[in-house]
């Protein structure tokens, strides 16, 4: 039995069945996704979801199931499953013996005399899904049926009865290819081997999706079946079905399929689960390469992707990954100082300043490449992608890194310096002041009526931390290229914000969340983790070891660190309701699993090898994990209460990429 495997027992109790999600992705941003009973239960489920330029951005939901019939003498045996109006229906999970996930996802079907195995996979590099049947066991050959369900919106919509629509279908080698609706691409359905197909057009209508009900939001739509595909099976056989927005030769559809299986990496513990999760977010673009914050709905965020980069790429041996998205960012951080550095010359009314007409040139030339990396205007972005740079020098050489990002580091430490972000300040005691209560200024960035539900404003506790760090950085980097007057004034700097950090934000038992005026913000947050587990620490060993404490007594769980302490007034530890309520529970008590990775270095900084037991058993409570909402891999967020249910995102860059640099750190700790 496989590591990720599912019995009868439990995949016919839909109430358990239908909690459990599968995905697959691929580099070019397409995925599948459907629960492991295959009855899609948001609409963001589809066997193949995958952007399309010529409509805009985000993906769209071209198929959206794929249902699958046997016949065998005369008996029909529908294997597909619905929610219709409240009720399930066909009700083909009753067949179902057991769904395994290892190098790919697979599912044992038994109708009366007949064994039938389904497998899945995404191509890597192409929107292209395979699903591959295989009769195991028949006292005779069967005739399988199969209905295409096609969608052809956007994942953020649902689809419904029009006249629209074009019903009219092109034959292909061993299959049919249909476009919906005008600028969608053609979606070839084809067989490995030669199939009737039968063009009876239809609605299915009232297909529902109860995670969109559970969220508040519209949640029934109508999905349009052109018809069905009909081809016979002997036992032993095999056939494979494509799904792709580009024609494929049928005899070459078992050779890909071959190919792509010998690519895939094994999950048969949390970490090869997780290292083939981190692949899922990486994406490529013309020649271009980032990290996705997460599936079904994340794009590309910069503070996510810096976040998220070292754990899932480094941590698994992809350090050429990590190089060829670094240096995507460069191009992209270059670009937004350049034009940033300009707006605030032209806001002093520098001499120097182009005139408007080069302006808008430049705003040309910048705002191409930042369509990809969103919020690199964040205040704490540049500042994470300077921690990612110190994580690249652990895992490879301090020499390699100094060589690679010294410059680009010193760059941005000089942006901030000179007061040329956009959205920071630095102060006279030397720390780091932005405006959060009209855009939210860190990671907390739920926002209600477009203002931040929790407004962390003025100096804030990890944007301090993560300055104080970044100057303690370029110290080194300067030193290296033997800058002296640079590195004097730098670590003055840093001495200053040293001292004004611990003057700000102690209070003599823990860290203030921010504080603005003479107002500080006492609420135990697990933003003060990172005062001491980043490299540079502006706090002494005392006080890293209370701030250590207190989010081990207050925060910490089984699944990361709550958001807020339970003894908060504000504390909404539960994840549910309509999409307001959501929100403004968001970060006031859920558990955000991501945390655990800088909860973790931090108490091994303090408890060195006494504490690695306690942190070992703290990454056995992720195993169930690997079970729950999407299985595989980590959600985005779970409830501050027990028994800590996932939510939020299937798989979330940032929550992968901690645990695999924990496991990594353990590794590194017991081969001492």
């Amino acid at each position: 039995m496989s590591y990720l495997s599912f019995d009868r027992t439990l995949v016919v109790n839909l109430e358990k069945s239908l909690k459990k999600e599968v995905l697959h992705t691929n580099h070019s941003g397409a995925y599948s996704a459907t629960t492991i009973v295959n009855c899609n239960t948001r609409k963001f489920h589809g066997q193949l979801v995958t952007p399309v330029p010529s409509i805009g951005p985000g993906r769209y939901v071209l198929l959206s199931s794929f249902d699958e019939t046997v016949i065998q003498h005369g008996a029909e045996f529908n294997l597909g499953l619905h929610k219709y109006n409240g009720s399930f229906s066909p009700n083909g999970h009753k067949y179902m013996r057991r769904f395994d996930y290892e190098e790919i996802s697979r599912t044992v079907y038994r109708v009366g005399g007949v064994l039938l195995q389904k497998e899945c996979l995404l191509v890597k590099n192409e929107a292209r899904l395979l699903i591959r049947y295989k009769l195991l066991e028949a006292l005779s050959s069967i005739k399988m049926r199969f209905k295409p369900f096609l969608a052809f919106r956007s994942v953020n919509d649902l689809c419904f009865e029009n006249s629209m629509l074009n019903k009219d279908y092109q034959a292909v080698d061993n299959g049919i290819a249909m476009s919906l609706y005008p600028n969608y691409p053609m979606l070839n359905m084809q067989f490995s081997k030669k199939v009737e197909y039968v063009h009876v057009p239809d609605w299915y209508r009232g297909i529902e999706y109860p995670k969109e009900q559970e969220r508040g939001y519209a949640y029934s739509e109508d999905l349009f079946v052109p018809g069905y595909f009909e081809l016979t099976l002997r036992s032993d056989e095999d056939v494979i079905f494509s799904a792709g927005i580009e024609e494929i030769s049928p005899r070459s559809i078992k050779s890909l399929w071959n190919k792509e299986c010998e690519q895939r990496v094994e999950q048969n513990d949390m970490f090869g689960c997780l290292k083939k999760s981190a692949f899922q977010f990486y994406k490529d673009v013309q020649d271009k390469q980032y990290i996705l914050a997460g599936y079904p709905w994340f794009s590309c965020l910069a503070r996510n992707q810096f976040l998220a980069l070292p754990g899932v790429t480094l941590a698994v041996g992809k350090t050429d990954f990590f190089e060829k998205v670094m240096k995507t960012s460069i191009e992209e951080i270059k670009n937004f100082i350049e034009y940033e550095r300009f707006e605030h010359a032209q806001s002093q009314n520098d001499k120097k300043a182009k005139s408007a007409t080069d302006k808008k040139e430049e705003l040309k030339i910048v705002e191409k490449p930042l369509h990809y990396i969103r919020e690199i205007n964040s205040p704490d972005a540049l500042l994470w992608f300077v921690w990612a740079v110190q994580q690249y020098a652990e895992y490879e050489s301090e020499e390699k890194a100094f060589e690679k990002y010294g410059d680009i580091l010193l760059e941005i430490v000089d942006f901030i310096r000179t007061q040329n972000h956009p959205r920071l300040n630095v102060h006279s005691n030397g720390l780091l002041f932005t405006e959060g209560r009209t855009e939210a200024a860190s990671w907390m960035n739920a926002i209600e009526d477009g203002r931040p539900i929790t407004p962390r404003t003025g100096y804030v506790v990890e944007i301090n931390a993560l300055w104080y760090n970044a100057l303690k950085y370029a110290v080194q980097v300067a030193t290296k290229k033997e800058d002296n007057r640079l590195s004097e004034v730098l670590d003055c700097q840093a001495e200053l914000a040293r001292q004004s950090f611990v003057e700000t934000f102690w209070n003599g038992v823990y860290l203030n969340d921010y504080v603005i005026d003479n107002y500080a913000d006492k609420e135990v947050r697990p933003n003060m983790i990172f005062a001491v587990s980043l490299p540079f620490s502006p706090l002494d060993k005392k006080q890293q070891k209370s701030v250590v404490d207190i989010c081990s007594k207050e925060l910490l769980t089984p699944k990361g660190l709550r958001s807020l302490s339970p003894k908060s007034g504000c504390y909404r530890p539960m994840y549910i309701g309509g999409q307001l309520e959501r929100d403004r529970n968001y970060h006031n008590g859920p558990v955000w699993p991501w945390l655990i990775g800088a909860y973790s270095e931090a108490y091994l900084k303090i408890y060195k090898n006494s504490g690695v037991s306690f942190i070992e058993r703290m990454m056995a409570g992720f195993d169930g994990s690997m079970r729950e909402l999407c299985v595989g891999t980590i959600s985005e967020l779970n409830d501050g209460n027990p028994p800590f249910k996932g939510h939020g995102a299937m798989s979330f860059a940032t929550s992968v990429a901690a645990i695999l640099r924990v496991l990594t750190m353990l590794k590194k700790y017991n081969s001492k």
